[in-house]
């Protein structure tokens, strides 16, 4: 934050954080609705899933702080879920969302501390009663309140006063709200006592002391919280899990500890039952799965936990129990998934994986697997001192990938340099951990699917589609426009060309559309043709010499403007009879025509905009005062088009100049006067602006040395430029195998394209790698690039990757501590393919890289890998390093000249003064190149 005398300004990002720490679901916008709110630490951002299971965003805020925590919670007899935040500004916040306001209504802001991340301040950990009764959030260290949740008298949400749950010298690891049905509210934590320890200098107070849960109950009729019992549990146990209680279970709580589930409850012994392990090579089996994150799924007389081990398997937990009382706790493999920060399971049959690192994915359940394991594998382990099942890795079988975000988190490495072949500038970055790796090219605009590409007897300079019935789902012709003809294309299961559409064939077409409930009306220089639904044509011809040079309809108007200057408004009447209604003369040559949308519930727009010289004027086109001028604007050269966007509850006027200026303008909706003028310049050319649908709202297309797509995401209008190369028309597109789509005009082709996802601002590549992306250098003049990949606990050259175990999901084989896998890679960037790749053996790690050249070999560049072998990182070491030098040959690649040994980690690298500075550990030194083997000259 920038903070100035008179103003505090916020820094916000070009592209919001990919990165998802918590993940919760519910009912946020109505009843039985399924949406998902995720916390990407300083934003918050709500997610629902379509009918063909893709996530779409239906609203992003950033908050301008640190959130903390995230939890949701439902009022007794409410049918809409509430969400509940704690961050670092030392309150707690209630929100609500309003779908139709697209934004979230803050309900209670209670303040209870200071503000920042504090061990003392609450707000680490946040937990709701399953009831909805009161909200418990706690800070790492001692301090815990207790809110009351409730309704006045209007049956809005009230919240009490905090009530204290202080203990001093206690950690918090987890908390959770237990199902206690309606008797008084009970919170389970996590907790380690450390006063002894404290008070002991020997060190045996901390080797012994006890983890704990500790029962906090709220008492509502005495409205204080006391302790109502404490449970020891295992040393390592780190995270709690509350089983549905009252009719629908037994209560109490999972507690997950170093391979080992535990149920537990007051007044009941403990039942465990140990994590099923996956057979791993060498002494990785042996090392105890632990849980990192889990959900519960409840339903009528039936629910079951989903929990994740720390190598991505899902794990499905269940109980035998009568009653209150448990007799087995269930644990068998369900599928493995990405690591992940949060899992939410949806009632609408969806998994939602919020992952550690690299892309969040969403899975649709094709069944709930099995509730036990085979025991065939299983063996005992001598840290358990019982039979534990082990298991391999296997495709999917309960799930099935349905839609991923993209995520660049994290970021190891980035860069802004030229991308393809140099026609323009991108973000190279190395993205994620382990198998799900990645380098990725960023450019500015939305990506584009190029659905269908044919060539065209010409070249075309328009093209529409065009709806034959007001019922129709999807469009019925393409019609596209030559110099001197037209040509008609049927959408069906294939595209191809009609004679029989009843449009006229002979001449170049200005404007199509549909007229009325069925039928067309096409606009061309000579005059209108109207085909009616019988296929009766009914033709009106310009008067005199005059020709139409501008034309703009709806489905019940259209608007010619006449070389002279003469401007003609048609109406259909009630018997379906296109008639001029009024007729302006002498109002100058028109550069651009548009009419305003029709609002709904209204049969004609309201008004016309047309530009005449440098003057732009809106006209209305009500009974009243039709053609009458409501509105003018004074323009700094002629306009070329006119587009109105109705957007937010606004309506917005762009204007397209000869010099690539994009202009716009808010129109008052009642009266048409112009305000709020904002210019921006999109390209080198003159801007043709298009009408579009895009996510079943209005929208338009900028057409200059860029295509530009302006609409309206979340009530907002956002402008952003296609990745795709520049086109000479576009119009909206949609077929049953393309719902949503663009055609477009570029050369001699017609193309369908598809918009990848809106709300996009940086496009993205992505290449897949093997390992940890450590670092990388451009070879200049080429568009090859060097990635050096490292991965500790990986054994090398043993990366598979098929469609049914795709390593991004499954990983890599863990090879045990002190193992490494490591690559050198040289890619293409431009055709996204590797040219090289060398796996490092003897259990060696790369570390650093770069270009250099030297004095002694002019003329030849050359790569220079720095590597460690047998590398520790705590405390750092390894038995040898070496530098590897790898000679350049342009395009082709590299190849190996040499490989040194030097006694240390070289961790850095770079050219100097026709040499090579090398950071070995405290030392920097110079090296020469060198014939057969580098020599080092210099050492400091």
């Amino acid at each position: 934050m920038l903070c100035t005398a008179t103003m505090y300004l916020y820094s916000v990002t070009l592209q919001k954080a990919g990165g998802i720490q918590k993940a919760v679901y519910g009912s946020f916008s109505a009843p039985k609705v399924q949406e998902i709110v995720v916390s990407r630490g300083k934003s918050l951002e709500v997610f629902t899933t379509d009918g063909e299971g893709r996530l779409i965003s239906l609203y992003y805020t950033e908050v301008f702080g640190t959130i903390l925590s995230l939890s949701t919670f439902r009022l007794t007899g409410g049918n809409r879920d509430y969400i509940i935040v704690g961050s670092d500004s030392g309150k707690i916040t209630i929100l609500m969302y309003e779908r139709e306001k697209a934004t979230f209504v803050k309900i209670h802001q209670e303040t209870f501390g200071k503000s920042g991340s504090r061990r003392i301040v609450p707000g680490s950990y946040l937990t709701c009663d399953p009831r909805g009764r009161a909200v418990l959030i706690s800070a790492i260290e001692k301090q815990k309140f207790v809110y009351v949740l409730n309704r006045d008298g209007a049956a809005n949400l009230t919240i009490s006063s905090p009530l204290e749950a202080h203990k001093s010298h206690t950690i918090t690891f987890d908390v959770v709200g237990m199902d206690v049905d309606y008797e008084n509210p009970c919170f389970a934590c996590l907790e380690l006592d450390y006063s002894e320890v404290d008070e002991d200098a020997t060190g045996e107070a901390a080797a012994s002391v006890e983890k704990q849960i500790t029962y906090y109950e709220l008492d509502l009729g005495l409205n204080h919280v006391v302790r109502k019992a404490t449970l020891a549990v295992e040393r390592s146990a780190h995270a709690l899990y509350a089983v549905p209680g009252g009719g629908d279970g037994p209560g109490g709580v999972l507690v997950c500890s170093e391979g080992l589930i535990s149920y537990m409850n007051i007044n009941h012994d403990a039942v465990a039952a140990p994590i099923p392990r996956r057979e791993q090579v060498g002494d990785a089996s042996l090392r105890p799965p632990v849980i990192v994150t889990g959900a519960l799924h409840k339903q009528k007389k039936m629910f079951f936990f989903l929990l994740q081990t720390d190598v991505g398997d899902l794990m499905k937990v269940t109980l035998d129990y009568e009653k209150n009382k448990v007799s087995r706790v269930k644990i068998a493999y369900f599928d493995t998934v990405p690591i992940a920060s949060s899992i939410c399971v949806l009632r609408s049959g969806y998994l939602f994986v919020a992952a550690e690192f690299s892309n969040h994915c969403l899975f649709q359940f094709r069944s709930i697997g099995e509730d036990e394991m085979d025991l065939s594998r299983a063996r005992e382990v001598k840290d358990l001192g019982t039979v534990v099942p082990f298991y391999s890795p296997r495709p999917w079988e309960n799930i099935s990938l349905a839609d991923e975000i993209e995520s660049l988190s994290p970021v190891t490495k980035m860069e802004l340099t030229d991308v393809q072949g140099g026609s323009g500038k991108g973000l190279i970055c190395l993205c994620g951990r382990g198998a799900r790796s990645s380098i990725r090219v960023l450019q500015y605009g939305m990506g584009i699917t190029e659905m269908a590409v044919s060539d065209m007897p010409g070249n075309p300079s328009s093209v529409w589609t065009v709806k034959t019935s007001a019922r129709a789902e999807h469009d019925d012709y393409i019609v596209v426009s030559f110099v001197g003809a037209t040509l008609v294309l049927s959408i069906g299961e294939r595209v191809e060309e009609v004679t029989d559409s009843g449009l006229l064939l002979s001449s170049s077409t200005l404007a199509v559309g549909r007229l009325g409930d069925d039928a067309l009306v096409q606009v061309h220089p000579h005059g209108i043709r109207h085909v009616r639904s019988d296929r009766r044509i009914n033709d009106w011809k310009a008067p005199g010499r005059q020709q139409v040079s501008h034309a703009s309809l709806t489905s019940t108007q259209v608007v010619l403007c006449m070389t002279g200057g003469d401007v003609l408004y048609f109406e259909l009447d009630v018997s379906g009879q296109l008639l001029e209604v009024e007729r302006v003369e002498g109002l100058g040559e028109v550069q651009a025509l548009s009419l305003s949308p029709v609002d709904e519930g209204r049969k004609r727009a309201k008004f016309m905009a047309v530009a005449v010289g440098s003057i732009v004027r809106v006209l209305s086109l009500d009974p009243q005062n039709t053609m009458e001028t409501v509105a003018s604007q004074g323009l700094s050269e002629n306009a070329q088009s006119l587009c109105f966007l109705p957007a937010g509850g606004l309506m917005y006027l762009y204007i397209g100049l000869g010099s690539g200026i994009l202009i716009r303008s808010t129109i008052d909706k009642i009266t048409g006067a112009l305000s709020d003028n904002r210019t921006r310049l999109i390209g080198a050319r003159g801007i043709r602006l298009r009408e579009l649908r895009l996510n079943g709202e209005s929208a338009f297309a900028a057409l200059s040395s860029k295509t530009w797509v302006g609409y309206s995401y979340q009530r907002r209008v956002q402008l952003a430029p296609l990745a795709y190369t520049p086109v000479e028309d576009v119009s909206s597109f949609s077929s049953p195998d393309c719902p949503e789509g663009i055609v477009a005009v570029a050369g001699n082709t017609l193309r369908i394209l598809s918009i990848d996802r809106l709300g996009e601002v940086l496009h993205q590549t992505a290449f897949p790698l093997d390992y940890t992306p450590r670092s990388f250098v451009r070879i200049s003049g080429t568009s090859l690039i060097a990635i050096i990949e490292a991965d500790h606990n990986a054994i090398a050259s043993t990366v598979t990757d098929t469609d049914e175990m795709p390593k991004s999901v499954f990983g890599v084989v863990p090879g045990g501590k002190g193992k490494w896998g490591s690559r050198i890679r040289v890619m293409d960037l431009d055709k996204g393919v590797t040219v090289q790749c060398f796996a490092l053996a003897n259990n060696e790690a790369a570390v650093s890289l770069c270009i250099s050249a030297f004095a002694d070999r002019p003329g030849e560049q050359f790569l220079v890998v720095g590597a460690a072998s047998d590398m520790v990182l705590q405390p750092r070491s390894c038995s040898s390093g070496f530098l590897y030098l790898y000679r350049i040959n342009g395009s082709q690649g590299i190849e190996i000249v040499h490989k040194t040994a030097i006694d240390g980690i070289p961790s850095a690298l770079a050219s100097f003064k026709g040499r090579l500075l090398v950071g070995v550990g405290k030392l920097l030194r110079i090296y020469d190149g060198g014939k057969k083997e580098a020599f080092e000259e210099k050492r400091e």
